[in-house]
């Protein structure tokens, strides 16, 4: 193992002395999915950052898209000529929420190659599983779209949340290489709506600490070497990097979310898998539902409440009513 650790070392050293050379590409962006060895497209996902020249503007544009994407940073400022805390660009650069706001949302979709329609319909689907319990929804559209789809190589990856606004819009935000109308259905529902939760701002959940915990950081680095061509620094960033978790969840850890790579027992520490999801469930669907509610879901029909006509509040106790409560009707 201590050879191994050197071979990846120079591995490590190898990778980041060829993305500092790399022209048109920061580091940041330049990271896809290696091919396995029969060309195929790995099975895995890479959350995409942005460069860190815009990292600030990043969390700023997540903060004016929803200001409750900066909660924690109330007290982190520095003092102001008038007595008052702004957070600093370092501070606001630590933002890690992305998310689209509470209220109901289109994002417009389109396809950075030739796609035909009956796979650009199939795909969309697939975004919109996340709607049955969310108000954001993903829509077609003939224009440049807020999510740009491509198809081509670079495996499988989205940007987070809001992230998506600061691509340029020659650029994909996300890949989701080789798809057809031939792709089966159950990778449809694994990899496309692993990917539209991205987009909706939700990181991966194998990257909670619980589950960081339980990792062979070692035996990862050679794992994920032999089957991804994953150098340690990507595996340190899309694996080992616990989140945190105070300002991203609020559910128990869940190795069963979509969002939640399929590890093998090989390299946790107590040799049990971590699951992975290959859907959305039902967790998945009550925190999207948390984070962008559907208030029709809460008004379902056939569950109102009734009483005997006879109890049916009058208008001068509803006036009565509004009294209390400091609303007084014009002209009452």
């Amino acid at each position: 193992m201590v050879e191994d650790r050197g071979y990846l070392e120079t591995l490590r050293s190898i990778a980041e002395m060829a993305r500092s050379v790399e022209t048109g590409q920061s580091p940041e962006t330049s990271e896809g999915l290696v091919a396995s060895h029969n060309g195929a497209a790995p099975g895995s996902c890479i959350l995409k950052s942005l460069p860190a020249r815009l990292l600030v503007r990043a969390a700023e544009t997540a903060i004016r898209v929803n200001p409750l994407n900066a909660p924690h940073l109330v007290g982190m400022g520095d003092m102001t000529s008038n007595g008052r805390t702004a957070p600093s660009p370092q501070r606001i650069s630590v933002v890690r929420q992305k998310y689209w706001g509470p209220s109901a949302r289109q994002l417009p979709v389109s396809f950075m190659e030739n796609t035909p329609i009956d796979l650009q319909d199939h795909i969309i689907a697939h975004l919109n599983a996340w709607a049955q319990t969310s108000c954001v929804s993903f829509v077609r559209t003939n224009g440049v779209g807020t999510v740009r789809i491509s198809r081509g190589p670079g495996g499988y990856y989205s940007y987070l949340g809001t992230d998506v606004l600061l691509i340029p819009q020659g650029q994909q935000t996300m890949n989701l290489e080789g798809f057809t109308m031939q792709t089966s259905e159950a990778e449809f529902r694994r990899v496309v709506r692993h990917e539209a939760g991205h987009t909706l701002g939700f990181p991966h959940e194998h990257m909670r600490a619980g589950l960081v915990a339980r990792i062979d950081r070692d035996k990862a680095y050679v794992w994920f070497w032999e089957n991804y061509g994953w150098d340690p620094l990507t595996v340190d960033q899309q694996v080992l990097t616990p989140l945190d978790e105070a300002s991203l969840f609020g559910t128990p850890v869940d190795q069963t979310s979509i969002m939640c790579y399929q590890l093998p027992g090989s390299i946790t520490k107590d040799g049990q898998p971590i699951t992975g999801g290959l859907d959305i469930n039902t967790a998945d669907y009550l925190f999207a539902g948390s984070i962008y509610p559907k208030m029709a879901l809460q008004m379902a029909p056939g569950t109102a409440a009734d009483w005997d006509e006879k109890d049916d509040v009058m208008a001068p106790d509803v006036q009565a009513g509004l009294r209390q409560t400091g609303s007084v009707p014009v002209g009452v």
